[in-house]
């Protein structure tokens, strides 16, 4: 409609029964939209909830080893790990080392080492391992390509509930 007086406008909206709506009031001049109030409210609410329904919830999950691991252990706890990795989570990867383990602190940052290897493929590791008082501690994060496949899965997952739906 170009640029027309607050007055005018207003009469404009009465005359066809619908709202003046101020859709950006700081700019020069201010920019308003004639619509109706309540559709133009449900619509923006229903964007708002679709926009956090693909918002993705990072959580950061902990998981605990000891210097002396066997094998078998070691490979069970780095599935769990990889498990919580391929679901989108970051992973705080904590050892523990108790009375003379902290004389050799040196056999913690080798686990560490061998932990990061066998999760390279799917995480990169956002801090170093470092002493923190009696624990060696490190954060690791999902991988882009390994997020990229996690979008892939839910869209597909979507994508299925909403045939289900309508199938039924």
């Amino acid at each position: 409609m170009g640029i027309v007086s607050s007055r005018e406008a207003l009469n404009i909206a009465r005359d066809k029964n619908l709202d003046l709506v101020a859709i950006a009031p700081s700019a020069n001049p201010p920019v308003c939209k004639i619509v109706d109030l309540g559709k133009y409210l449900y619509e923006k609410n229903k964007k708002e909830k679709e926009a956090k329904k693909k918002q993705m919830k990072v959580e950061m999950k902990q998981m605990r080893y000891r210097l002396k691991i066997d094998k078998n252990d070691l490979d069970t706890k780095n599935k769990k790990v990889r498990k919580f990795l391929e679901s989108g989570n970051r992973v705080k990867l904590e050892i523990w080392f108790r009375g003379r383990e902290m004389a050799h602190t040196e056999k913690g940052f080798e686990l560490a080492h061998k932990i990061i290897d066998a999760l390279s493929d799917v995480a990169t590791v956002s801090s170093e391992p470092k002493l923190s008082g009696r624990n060696l501690i490190f954060y690791m994060e999902p991988t882009k390509e390994t997020l990229k496949k996690l979008k892939e899965r839910r869209d597909k997952n979507e994508k299925k509930d909403a045939n289900d739906k309508i199938s039924s």
